[in-house]
C-alpha cells in the first residue's frame, strides 16, 4: 500500500516538516534522532538541517528513495532503514530524540513500539509525537479509516509509562501537508522526556 501511495513524482505529504515538530524542535538537544514511519523524508530532512544525525525508518523503500532525494536536494545527509516497525530494533538508551509524526499502527504493535521507544531513549531524551485521534473520522482530511489505528492522550500516557510529559494535548488544528493531509484535523500532541 505505502509503496503504491509514494510511487509518484509528487510528495504526497509535502516537503515541509510537520508544523508541530517545527514548533518544538528547539527543545531537542543536538544528537542522534530516530524518525519512525518517516515516509518521504520531510521531517528527517528538516532535523538534519538543524544539525541532528537522523535515521529515517519506514517500511516503504519507495518512500525512502524519495527521502534520500529530498535530502540531496536540500544538501543534507540522512541515514535510512527500510524496515517494518514490527521487526526494527530501536535499541537501549540509543537516541537523543525519537520522532513519531502520524505513525499509525495496529494497537498491539503500537504498544510494543512505544515500549521500545521508552527503552530506546537516553536519559534526558525526548519523544515527540503527533497523531490523529478517533475524532478525526468526522473530518476525513487524512489519517487511517478506522478508530483503532488512532491514538488518545489517555492511551498514550499508559503506553509511554516511564516518560514525563512536558507537553500533552488533544486539540483541533488546520493541517496542510501535501495532498493527503489537508484541512481541519483532530490530533494528539506529545513532548515526553525520559528522566
Amino acid at each position: 500500500m505505502w509503496d503504491q501511495r509514494y510511487d509518484t513524482e509528487e510528495y504526497v505529504y509535502g516537503t515541509q516538516a510537520n508544523d508541530f515538530l517545527v514548533s518544538v524542535s528547539d527543545r531537542m538537544s543536538q544528537g542522534r534522532v530516530l524518525c519512525l514511519a518517516e515516509g518521504e523524508g520531510r521531517n528527517a530532512v528538516f532535523l538534519a538541517k538543524q544539525g541532528h544525525a537522523v535515521l529515517a525508518v519506514d517500511a516503504s523503500a519507495v518512500g525512502l528513495k524519495k527521502a534520500r532525494q529530498l535530502a540531496a536536494a536540500q544538501q543534507v545527509k540522512i541515514e535510512i532503514a527500510a524496515a517494518d516497525l514490527a521487526d526494527f530494533e530501536i535499541g537501549q538508551s540509543s537516541w537523543d530524540a525519537i520522532v513519531s509524526i502520524f505513525c499509525h499502527l495496529p494497537p498491539a504493535l503500537r504498544r510494543e513500539v512505544h515500549r521500545k521507544v521508552v527503552a530506546g531513549l537516553r536519559p534526558g531524551g525526548l519523544f515527540i509525537l503527533e497523531a490523529y485521534t478517533p475524532k478525526q473520522l468526522q473530518f476525513k482530511t487524512g489519517g487511517p479509516p478506522v478508530a483503532e489505528l488512532m491514538m488518545t492522550l489517555e492511551g498514550l500516557k499508559e503506553e509511554l509509562a516511564g516518560l514525563t510529559f512536558d507537553h500533552a494535548a488533544e486539540l483541533e488544528r488546520d493541517i496542510i501537508e501535501g495532498r493527503l493531509h489537508f484541512g481541519r484535523g483532530a490530533v494528539v500532541q506529545l513532548v515526553a522526556r525520559k528522566p
